[in-house]
């Protein structure tokens, strides 16, 4: 408990009920679900290939998949229906670099946003210091929030390529046996989505945060205070002492 009133004592709490502190902490949270979604997903399809002769029949095929979603390197056995052979089929398609690029700009970001938090609650000072640290923060907000955009647009168009390359509809083309009229291959079902789904909209939604976070860490910079001290009218260039004396405010 002594310890929770030193660290109490030490910190500025009240900065995580301005926008500034309380905009970083759901950076913070949301970061954590974007690349908790993403990279930790893994999914199954199931299809049935039902050959002339009953026996070589295999309805139901297991194909398992996961992140990074290297699917060129997932294979699987169907029957050739020809004889008792078998054949090892691949999915197509390589769609690491997106997923990995996403889950490694969450990952950056939920660490970032962990430190600076710490920084306004405990180095308040110090990030005020000779205004290096408001600079440094919003170049590092608008450097995150188009990095999220980026990573975003890339792993939906990704997530839209790998659904394709994993439908069963799709997947029983490459299986030589579905070829032959004679075969009959169909799909049990396909994966769920829902969690890849929502990676993409965490990803989108924290691309929000942060661009609308740069406002708030804008103004804590010398830019922002310079240009408010330009602007704001000085009262002595302002007329007032140029007015009579009897209409002058104060004596009417």
């Amino acid at each position: 408990m002594d310890t929770t009133d030193q660290l109490a004592s030490m910190g500025t709490f009240h900065v995580l009920k301005l926008p500034l502190g309380f905009i970083r902490v759901l950076e913070w949270l949301f970061a954590i679900f974007a690349f908790a979604t993403c990279g930790g997903y893994s999914g199954q399809l199931r299809l049935s290939v039902d050959c002339m002769e009953k026996a070589r029949s295999n309805l139901s095929i297991g194909v398992d998949f996961a992140y990074p979603f290297r699917l060129h390197q997932v294979s699987f056995e169907a029957p050739a229906c020809e004889g008792i052979r078998r054949e090892r089929v691949f999915l197509t398609g390589d769609y690491s670099s997106s997923a990995e690029f996403f889950v490694t700009i969450a990952v950056f970001a939920f660490l970032y946003s962990l430190v600076a938090t710490i920084v306004y609650i405990f180095l308040q000072n110090k990030y005020r210091e000779n205004n290096r640290g408001p600079l440094i923060d919003f170049v590092v907000t608008v450097v995150f929030s188009f990095m999220w955009l980026v990573s975003s647009s890339a792993w939906a168009k990704a997530l839209s390529d790998v659904k394709m390359a994993t439908d069963p509809d799709e997947v029983q083309l490459l299986v030589s046996a579905c070829k032959i009229p004679t075969n009959k291959c169909g799909s049990v079902h396909g994966p769920r989505w829902s969690g890849l789904n929502t990676s993409v909209a965490f990803g989108f939604l924290n691309f929000v945060l942060w661009a609308g976070n740069i406002w708030f860490v804008f103004k804590e910079t010398s830019w922002h205070k310079n240009a408010s001290q330009t602007c704001r009218p000085d009262v002595r260039e302002t007329g007032w002492n140029l007015w009579p004396a009897a209409i002058q405010p104060g004596k009417l």
